[in-house]
């Protein structure tokens, strides 16, 4: 079974009437960066589906909705909760660009960079560094640039970048800690 959607509009009505459970599923520094007022950050790369229902006070039979930038990640995070037996879990159509779009409530903060503008510059920089080292040093330097382009060509296929989870690890993307 997956997780079914619902949109950010929908989501922000259901929150104003009511508490609902929000998390971002983003790094703490996207976080940080963006998101919406009612949402408590979970990284995704961190993310204990048992801890997060655990913390609930008894609200497991409630949905649990689920952001990221865009919906991607949210869509794995909802995975994992199905997974483990949470099924009453809601991943929000579009993320947080969706819903900053849209006009809802949101916390800003300072800009960072995004994960996936990082993941493009340190593949362009590790393809550049490949290819003048095959150029001025060796000619097996040249792998390191097919290496990269192999891992951005799985990345492509799987929709799993090895790139961006190490990225995601680093201590600029982790940023002060803005779970409520």
């Amino acid at each position: 079974m997956s997780a079914s959607t619902i949109s950010p509009q929908e989501l922000n009505k259901l929150c104003e009437s009511g508490s609902c459970d929000l998390i971002d599923v983003r790094t703490p520094a996207e976080f940080a960066e963006v998101h919406a007022t009612q949402a408590v950050n979970k990284p995704l790369d961190r993310l204990s589906p048992k801890d997060v229902m655990q913390a609930r006070n008894g609200s497991a039979d409630q949905p649990l909705y689920v952001i990221c930038k865009s919906g991607n990640r949210a869509g794995k995070a909802c995975a994992k909760f199905v997974e483990a037996g949470y099924e009453n879990v809601v991943n929000v159509e579009g993320g947080t660009d969706a819903w900053a779009s849209a006009g809802l409530p949101v916390v800003r903060g300072k800009k960072t960079i995004s994960l996936e503008r990082q993941v493009r510059i340190a593949a362009g920089l590790l393809v550049l560094i490949g290819a003048v080292l095959g150029i001025f040093v060796h000619p097996y330097f040249a792998g390191l640039s097919a290496f990269v382009g192999a891992g951005l060509m799985f990345a492509g296929i799987t929709d799993t970048c090895g790139m961006a989870m190490l990225l995601a690890k680093m201590p600029w993307n982790q940023g002060p800690s803005c779970s409520k």
